[in-house]
């Protein structure tokens, strides 16, 4: 079995100005997510997107919209080398739907996507721009990057915790790539 790079989608792969990105034509790469997902790709690592939806649950859009917004990233990346082994999403927010499994940091959806992909939680690394997106690693033995441009608060708590902080997707390519890992 092989690890995989588990990744948050908004504001760790694309931007995500209003918090429900939801139109495929309003998808724009973050600085350095390309260059970082094509060098991953490059050294074999299964790159799987997990990401909260809570718009679902609020019924702002349905699930077919993180589907055409996958879509349009993909095509994006495509050039670059870039094809995602698998993208899950929690369409729940608790104020609304109640308390899941599936909301990150819940590991439900890391699960499953292992037991899918056929993946090694302990090989694999949760890279986002939440301390919540990156705490996962911690539970299943694998390596968390928290992605935080500049002097993000949460550093302090990602560092805390034991998790790495990196400024872009770059960035954090480079750690999981380098050899001592």
């Amino acid at each position: 079995m092989r690890g995989a790079v588990f990744l948050d989608r908004d504001n760790t792969i694309v931007a995500d100005p209003d918090g429900y990105l939801h139109e495929p034509d309003q998808v724009v790469l973050l600085p350095g997510a390309a260059d970082g997902l094509a060098a991953l790709a490059a050294a074999g690592w299964p790159l799987v997107v997990v990401s909260n939806q809570s718009g679902i649950a609020r019924g702002m859009f349905g699930p077919e919209a993180f589907t055409a917004v996958m879509d349009r990233i993909g095509a994006l990346l495509a050039p670059r080398g870039v094809i995602f082994a698998g993208a899950f999403f929690c369409p729940h927010h608790p104020d609304v739907t109640g308390p899941c499994d599936c909301r990150k940091p819940g590991l439900a959806l890391y699960l499953r996507a292992a037991r899918l992909l056929n993946l090694d939680l302990a090989r694999s690394w949760a890279v986002g721009d939440r301390v919540e997106d990156a705490e996962p690693a911690l539970h299943f033995g694998g390596g968390g990057i928290l992605v935080a441009p500049g002097d993000a608060p949460a550093a302090g708590r990602a560092h805390r915790l034991g998790l790495a902080v990196e400024p872009d997707l770059a960035a954090a390519a480079r750690r999981i790539l380098a050899p001592e890992r």
